[in-house]
């Protein structure tokens, strides 16, 4: 069996009274429980990036963090149309280590579920050269998709977060695989 895949579930909301917790440890739960992965989570809030980008003992620990995954899902809510600039401050603190890497998106808000948010950052991830993968998962009225224990038994959901986490071992093992034999000339 191969090593398993660092998986890293990005919290970005970092909002006084956020609902991101939920839907991100509802993701980091169905994970764990797959081989493939060993999952971490990395909650933007609690990593302090500066808006500034400038270089400080936190954005050398999660550069280091970012470096050692190998397969990302980014948990976002949708604000105004666009995601939250706690997760384009942690896109842009960090440059050679998002390279050839798989991303998924777990989205929410209002009626589009996130949707808008998540193609807007599937342009920013391919500039920095991450692979999106194409499954996504989205909560329309995300508060009333989740009961009180952080379940779902939204289908579309259930089955998307499968599928999402299937692409995403198949992604990480061959990107994986590709920067052992030939590191990304990025």
């Amino acid at each position: 069996m191969q090593t398993p895949l660092r998986l890293e579930v990005i919290v970005a909301s970092v909002r006084p009274e956020r609902f991101a917790p939920i839907p991100a440890d509802w993701f980091a739960r169905a994970v764990h429980a797959d081989p493939a992965f060993e999952v971490g989570v990395i909650d933007l809030l609690d990593a302090a990036l500066p808006v500034d980008l400038t270089e400080t003992p936190r954005v050398a620990a999660f550069r280091e963090r970012v470096g050692a995954a190998d397969a990302f899902v980014a948990v976002t809510s949708e604000y105004n149309h666009g995601y939250p600039a706690s997760l384009k401050t942690a896109l842009d603190s960090v440059k050679h280590e998002w390279r050839a890497k798989p991303i998924g998106f777990v989205s929410y808000g209002g009626l589009s579920g996130g949707l808008r948010a998540v193609e807007q950052l599937r342009q920013v991830v391919a500039e920095i050269h991450m692979v999106s993968v194409r499954e996504s998962v989205a909560f329309p009225r995300a508060k009333r998709a989740f009961d009180a224990d952080g379940e779902t038994s939204d289908g579309a959901a259930l089955d998307a977060r499968d599928r999402m986490i299937t692409q995403l071992a198949w992604w990480g093992r061959t990107l994986r695989a590709a920067r052992a034999a030939d590191p990304y000339p990025g």
